[in-house]
């Protein structure tokens, strides 16, 4: 998660919005962006994947066999 928590942080910060402002532009809460940026590691992947698809990204399940 950390590694997403410093994708998600550094790609908002180039492109100068505030959390307050993602938040309203990927369409989740403000507590969602934040849990993202500290690394929780107990998100909704729905919501994680609206704050990565502003970037061009999305997560995908892991087929276990």
């Amino acid at each position: 998660m950390k590694r997403l928590a410093e994708f998600v942080k550094g790609r908002r910060k180039e492109v100068n919005l505030t959390q307050e402002e993602f938040a309203e532009r990927s369409g989740v809460a403000l507590t969602v962006i934040r849990k993202i940026e500290q690394g929780r590691t107990n998100l909704n992947m729905e919501k994680v994947n609206l704050v990565l698809k502003m970037f061009g990204h999305e997560l995908v399940p892991l087929n276990s066999k």
